[in-house]
């Protein structure tokens, strides 16, 4: 599968959009739930304006054909005290679940994090969604605690397990 990896732009506002809100509709592992994201297309854009603006952020798109099959957000801090780490999300299509476009992207993350001197990449995932463990697993992610009934999926509570991974 020929995928491609690159940093959003602005004119990605209106497919990203469309993408994050198929992941709503698609999957119960992302945190929004369907119909929940209220955000127009220009204020889409001017997040990603904002976003490419900062040099502690950054999204990832993987783009297939033409379209835009998934993402990794990779999202800094400017304090001090933690501005060597980033927090991550990661949505990606089911039909191109399994096929390595969670590596590539992870792949490309690393070198953004890597010339940026991080040191810390962090994130949280539903702790039954084994596909996603597997593949922070794969690239280095370790399991580092348990957030006890953390998010509410219809009348159950879901924990969630911190992982993290340390950079040199």
């Amino acid at each position: 599968m020929n995928v491609n990896i690159r940093n959003i732009k602005e004119e990605d506002a209106g497919a990203f959009l469309e993408l994050c809100l198929r992941l709503d509709r698609e999957t119960e592992f992302m945190l929004l739930e369907p119909g929940e994201r209220m955000i127009t297309p220009e204020e889409q854009r001017q997040k990603i304006t904002a976003l490419l603006a900062a040099d502690d952020s950054m999204i990832f798109v993987a783009e297939m054909d033409g379209q835009l099959v998934g993402y990794l957000g990779a999202y800094g801090s400017s304090y001090r005290r933690n501005r060597h780490s980033a927090y991550l999300v990661l949505g990606i299509l089911q039909t191109y679940s399994g096929k390595g476009v969670g590596t590539a992207l992870f792949t490309e993350l690393h070198r953004w994090a890597e010339a940026r001197n991080l040191h810390r990449l962090e994130l949280t995932v539903m702790a039954h969604n084994a596909a996603a463990i597997a593949l922070y697993k794969k690239t280095g992610f370790e399991i580092e605690g348990f957030k006890k009934d953390s998010i509410r999926l219809g009348d159950k509570f879901i924990d969630e397990l911190y992982m993290a991974k340390l950079l040199a």
